[in-house]
Formats: structure tokens, C-alpha cells, sequence
């Protein structure tokens, strides 16, 4: 008698031919290329890349408020390059110390995320804090004096007051600071108090504490960006966004107007205080993330437009301003695929 098993193995059973359709395999350099960008990506993310230009603004109208042109060029482009480098360590190392938080509430940042590793993330930032001093030497003493600063500046608002009341006050004196390294440019004389005096000097101390003030109102407003922020905390510093914003319209009416455009100006910066404080009402009427975000992100842009309307205003020429202006194109772009908060 034969078994059920062996019956069913002498059967000829007949199979249909596979139907399994494998996805097809990327060849290995272009496997190399999206590895690369996506890297890439996660570097430009950690640099907050999209946020660069607004600081670089800033080195235009510093050295704008203090010379007639971009001349001597090789000073202006160093202050540009220790302002990127400056500006991008701050970005890295505000993520290197709020790694813990960002695990909590913004997993999807390069470094909770594991795209780039704390390690690597501190050479970054160390290396740009050097590269920022060294340009900002070879741009002059008194670039080399304010960059010193804003170093000392940048590092107290990310490894020790950042959560603390006075950590918006830091934030805004990082952007005072930044003004004052394009203004740093005016003192080239040999002797250095001569040199220090035509640096901290008017018009540029005022439009530079005027844009800090501005810039502790915004990082006030962002605080809780995370989650639901709450209304008190929100109006108060759209009160003091405003009173920065102010300060800048007050200068132009204190300041002598020597290109009789003091008028025309005052409207542009007013209007763009019209745009950034409409986004800001509406997230303080609505304080969800996404409202809270979306006005930092106009606060932030806004800057340039600030920046170019007061490079006018002190120079009497647009020429400067529209330079000034281009900076929105790259930032916007940015803007598309890297979240600039």
C-alpha cells in the first residue's frame, strides 16, 4: 500500500511561470548622487542656508552706512565671508546643544535624525567659527575686535541663556553685532581708538540697535514655535518687533537726508511693516505651529527688504539696494525645501 505522500509526489502538479515584477535597481553612481544630495541636503538643513543671506544683508548695509561704494572690495568680500561663517556656526552649534529638545520635538532635524552626527556637527561649527575670525582679521583690527564679540556673543546665547528670559536679548545683540561687522570696514586708521571711534559711531549704532531690537522681538515670537504658543507672550513681542521696526522710520527723520529720499523711504519700510505684522496678528490670533512658523519665516525675509530700503536711503543710490534686494531670489529658493526656523 503506498502512502498519501508518496501518491502526491509522483503527481506531475503543473505550476504557472512567475508573475513577481522586482522595481529596478538604480546603477551605482547614480545610487552615489542621491546618497550625495541627500547629505548635502542635511548639511544645508543644519546651516539653516536659507536663512544666510538675511546676515549677509547685513554686511551690504554695514559697509554701505560707512562708505560711499563696495570699494575696497577685498575688505567687503572678507566681511562677507566671516558674516556666512559666523552666521552658519551659530545655526550649527544652536543644533549641536539642543540636540535633547530637537529629539522631543523636531526629530526630523539632521542631528536626532542621525543624517549628521554630533561630532561631525561640532567640527562644522568649530571650523566655521575659525574660518569667520580668520576673514574677519584679514578685513581689519576692528573687524577682527567686533567678530571677537560676536563669537563670544553667538556661543553665550547657544550653550547658556538661549532658554532663559535675557536668551532674545543675545539673539538680538548676534544681529546688532552683525551690522557692526559691515560697519567695521570705516576704521582702518593706525591708531585704534582713532579706528574704534569711527566704527561705533552714528548713523550705524543706531540702525544697527534698532535691527537687534527687531530681531529680540522675532526670537521672543518663537519661542514655543514647536507647539501652540500662547497670546501674552506673543503680543508682547510683536510690541517690541514694532518698536524696532519704529526706530528705523525715526531714523530717517533724525538722520540728514542728503539724497532727499528720507520720505519715500519711510513708506517702503512702512509697508514692509505692514506685511510682517499682518502675518504676526494672524498668528497670534490662530497660535499654531504652522502660523507661528510662517511669520518667522516673513520676519526673517523681511530683513532684506529692510536692509535695501535703508542701503537706499544712506547711499542715494538704487543700484545698491536692487544688489541688496537679489539676496530675496537664493533665500526664497532655499526657502522651498529647508525650513528656516
Amino acid at each position: 500500500m503506498v502512502d498519501g505522500y508518496c501518491v502526491c509526489n509522483s503527481l506531475s502538479v503543473h505550476r504557472p511561470p512567475s508573475t513577481v515584477h522586482h522595481a529596478p535597481v538604480d546603477p551605482p553612481h547614480l545610487q552615489l548622487y542621491r546618497a550625495a544630495m541627500r547629505q548635502l541636503l542635511a548639511y544645508l538643513q543644519l546651516c539653516r542656508a536659507a536663512n544666510l543671506f538675511t546676515a549677509l544683508a547685513d554686511i551690504f548695509l554695514g559697509f554701505l552706512m560707512t562708505h560711499e561704494n563696495l570699494q575696497p572690495w577685498p575688505t567687503f568680500a572678507w566681511l562677507l565671508v566671516s558674516s556666512a561663517c559666523l552666521y552658519t556656526a551659530g545655526m550649527v552649534w544652536n543644533d549641536v546643544f539642543d540636540r535633547d529638545v530637537d529629539r522631543e520635538e523636531r526629530p526630523s532635524r539632521p542631528i536626532p535624525s542621525g543624517k549628521i552626527s554630533v561630532r561631525a556637527a561640532s567640527i562644522l561649527g568649530t571650523l566655521l567659527l575659525v574660518g569667520g575670525i580668520v576673514a574677519a582679521a584679514l578685513a581689519g583690527t576692528q573687524s577682527l575686535l567686533v567678530a571677537a564679540i560676536l563669537v563670544a556673543c553667538i556661543l553665550a546665547y547657544d550653550g547658556l541663556v538661549k532658554s532663559t528670559p535675557v536668551g532674545p536679548l543675545f539673539m538680538g545683540g548676534c544681529r546688532f553685532l552683525n551690522v557692526m561687522l559691515g560697519a567695521s570696514a570705516a576704521g582702518t586708521s593706525g591708531d585704534f581708538a582713532a579706528a574704534a571711534e569711527l566704527v561705533w559711531a552714528k548713523p550705524q549704532l543706531f540702525v544697527a540697535a534698532a535691527l537687534g531690537i527687531y530681531i529680540t522681538g522675532v526670537t521672543w515670537f518663537a519661542r514655543e514655535e514647536a507647539d501652540i504658543s500662547r497670546r501674552g507672550p506673543l503680543g508682547r513681542a510683536i510690541a517690541v518687533v514694532n518698536l524696532g521696526l519704529a526706530g528705523l522710520i525715526a531714523m530717517l527723520f533724525y538722520w540728514p537726508d542728503f539724497h532727499g529720499n528720507h520720505v519715500n523711504i519711510a513708506i517702503v519700510l512702512a509697508l514692509v511693516a505692514l506685511t510682517i505684522d499682518r502675518r504676526l496678528i494672524t498668528a497670534w490670533y490662530v497660535p499654531d505651529a504652522q502660523n507661528v512658523q510662517f511669520a518667522i519665516k516673513i520676519c526673517l525675509l523681511s530683513l532684506v527688504m529692510l536692509d535695501a530700503a535703508l542701503v537706499v536711503f544712506f547711499t542715494g543710490e538704487s543700484m545698491f539696494g536692487l544688489a541688496v534686494v537679489a539676496l530675496l531670489a537664493p533665500s526664497l529658493l532655499l526657502s522651498r525645501v529647508l525650513a528656516m526656523t
